[in-house]
């Protein structure tokens, strides 16, 4: 039997089945993106995941083209326009990685085509992250003008080392999802027509575990996590505040012409 969780958002949909909880993004056959309220949506659901008996782990996948672009061009463009909109960003993005940290039960993510801004948030945040041989991983901040601020400064260098987060977080360079599991930066690497099983395997076998021992050595590992925070409030705050600046409209303009852009 499949429950259903109510969310004010096209951007996912959440259902439950045999102790997992499935965030989907969609919808199917478009490239999935979290619009304003999509974007709340997301760092919202963690809790009220926690918080179910009937939920034993969360698997994040998409039904999408790619796993998820990220944020909606409307919502950046009201990002270089709106202090208001910034702040809310902001806040919304802590919570995101926040409520991932604290989720006590396991997260999987199953990555395939594009994974870009909040959407990479989530697939780098999750406890095992699966990933499609020919995905791309993609962190484009730099490129459009802002700091790499919404997850990479808390989880990056601990998964592939500073050398390499500095080098792919600074140049902006795509990852195959074949490069990330050499790197470190995801948990195992399959071939794409394989992906989405065995990600439900790896949930099901979390599901079949001990709540109390897999939820103590979550939380105990994620104290790593914990201690690099002031790292990503300084990111984070200065990513937001960059949207406040000519770079990022540059930024924002090459993007939306496909073109590079031609900072002062």
């Amino acid at each position: 039997m499949t429950d259903t969780i109510a969310v004010n958002t096209s951007n996912f949909r959440v259902e439950i089945a045999d102790g997992i909880a499935h965030i989907i993004f969609g919808p199917a056959g478009s490239m999935p993106v979290t619009d304003a309220q999509g974007h709340a949506e997301i760092a919202a659901i963690w809790p009220k995941l926690d918080a179910r008996s009937d939920v034993r782990v969360v698997l994040v996948r998409s039904e999408g083209k790619g796993f998820c672009a990220g944020g909606a061009m409307s919502m950046v463009e009201e990002m270089l326009d709106s202090e208001a909109a910034r702040h809310r960003v902001m806040v919304e993005a802590r919570d995101l990685v926040r409520n991932m940290i604290e989720c006590v039960k396991p997260i999987v993510s199953a990555i395939h085509g594009a994974a870009v801004g909040a959407g990479l948030a989530v697939a780098l945040m999750a406890d095992i992250s699966v990933v499609a041989r020919n995905a791309k991983i993609i962190d484009g901040h730099t490129k459009l003008g802002v700091a790499a601020g919404d997850h990479a400064a808390v989880i990056w260098p601990l998964l592939c080392g500073m050398a390499k987060a500095k080098y792919y977080l600074l140049l902006c360079d795509t990852l195959s999802g074949e490069e990330a599991e050499r790197i470190g930066l995801v948990s195992m690497v399959t071939e794409a027509e394989d992906l989405q099983a065995q990600a439900l395997s790896i949930a099901q076998r979390l599901a079949a575990g001990s709540r109390t021992a897999i939820g103590h050595t979550k939380r105990s590992l994620n104290h790593w996590l914990r201690a690099a925070w002031p790292a990503f409030e300084a990111s984070l705050l200065a990513e937001l505040n960059a949207f406040g600046e000519a770079d990022a409209r540059e930024g924002v303009a090459a993007l939306k012409e496909k073109r590079a852009p031609r900072f002062g």
